[in-house]
């Protein structure tokens, strides 16, 4: 039982006729018999033995799983045909065929194709850094109503407003404002601004507008909402 030498035309030729009326060298799908034959082989058969080239490559296509598949691996002899003898072991070799014989049919794919993986694996994380460096951070900000109260009725309110205006900082805009009466003739500035959060704080806009004590009693948030 056997193909002969597997790593002569005559060995290929037989195992061609043997798979041409089969896809596996044992059972309907594929296992440890179809592994020990094809890791028997030199090569890839010649374009001729069409049967034997097919079967050879669906074989290859199980390189990463060729250890789970089922069946337990025997001798070459224990497969084939009955009435030949298996001879691949036995077979004469010359440099040429310790050299084929050294040749890791999967392994060596198994590397290049790491390789690559992690050759596309590297390129991926460098363009998602490119991309995330580029990015623009977010600047958190806030849209904050003023209530800024004069001392009394007689409080010059365009002076006070042109006070409030005059203070300038990095992550501050001043927005609308209007004078909002709250009795006794007495009307307080309401004044809107946007701020950038990491930059401008409600303590410091309140030290600030107090400075300007002619004019301001006192300021107080009326409302603060963040963008």
């Amino acid at each position: 039982m056997g193909f002969g030498d597997l790593k002569a035309n005559t060995g290929l030729k037989v195992l061609n006729e043997f798979l041409a009326d089969k896809s596996y060298i044992e059972g309907y799908v594929p296992s440890q018999a179809d592994i020990a034959v094809f890791e028997a082989l030199s090569g890839a058969p010649p374009a001729e033995l069409f049967h034997a080239l097919r079967w050879y490559n669906h074989i290859k296509s199980y390189e990463k799983q060729k250890a789970s598949l089922p069946g337990v691996k025997k001798p070459l002899g224990k497969y084939g045909p009955v009435n030949i003898e298996d001879t691949t072991d036995s077979a004469p070799k010359d440099a040429k065929e310790d050299d084929d014989d050294d040749i890791d049919l999967f392994g060596s794919d198994d590397e290049e194709e790491s390789e690559e993986a992690q050759r596309i694996r590297d390129e991926r994380l460098a363009q998602y850094e490119s991309k995330k460096s580029k990015k623009p951070a977010l600047i958190a900000k806030s849209s904050i109503l003023l209530d800024v109260k004069p001392w009394d009725d007689e409080t010059d309110m365009g002076k006070l407003e042109e006070c409030v205006r005059s203070i300038q900082m990095d992550g501050l805009l001043w927005g609308s404002s209007k004078l909002v009466p709250v009795g006794y003739g007495i009307k307080k500035l309401q004044i809107q601004c946007v701020v950038e959060d990491d930059k401008v704080g409600t303590d410091v806009l309140e030290e600030k507008i107090t400075a300007f004590e002619d004019y301001v009693q006192s300021m107080d948030v009326a409302a603060f909402n963040k963008i």
